[in-house]
């Protein structure tokens, strides 16, 4: 593992264990060139996904852009971080067991809007609006009334 303050690759590794989420393991690292101290985490990979964007570009799986994103939606939202680290790696789970390496963009966001709607909704709105190219007032109107449950007739009085 290479050094990230000089470079060096003989780093020492100090201590191991499973991450907080126990589907990673956490190492402590030195290296002996810069005195430097640094954590890194490995996770166990079942196959290197593809994405096939909606243009037909094929571009491999980015585990840091999908928790990027899900983490905009989740933004100053009351969702413990470890619920979201188990999150990101059980659609990570489900997209490697699906059988195909190559996974269309769609699935994913599909996937993510599936999840985010068990768990929070406004993180599931956030991540529509973007996932669904919301460009006006309306879309966001149209999805939200989408979400409600339907009216029956004497209870809106």
């Amino acid at each position: 593992m290479r050094c990230p303050f000089c470079g060096n690759t003989d780093t020492q590794v100090k201590d191991s264990r499973p991450a907080e989420d126990h589907v990673a393991i956490r190492r402590r690292r030195y290296c002996p060139a810069c005195a430097g101290r640094f954590t890194t985490y490995e996770r166990v990979q079942l196959r290197d996904l593809v994405v096939i964007k909606k243009s037909g570009r094929r571009e491999s799986f980015d585990r840091d852009k999908l928790e990027r994103s899900i983490r905009i939606a989740l933004q100053k939202r009351p969702i413990e971080a470890e619920r979201v680290d188990q999150m990101i790696s059980g659609i990570v789970r489900r997209l490697e067991s699906m059988g195909d390496s190559d996974v269309a963009s769609d699935t994913i966001g599909e996937i993510v809007m599936e999840t985010l709607a068990r768990i929070d909704t406004v993180a599931y709105v956030r991540f529509a609006s973007v996932y669904k190219n919301f460009q006006a007032a309306d879309d966001f109107e149209e999805f939200v009334h989408e979400l409600r449950p339907p009216v029956k007739a004497g209870e809106d009085d």
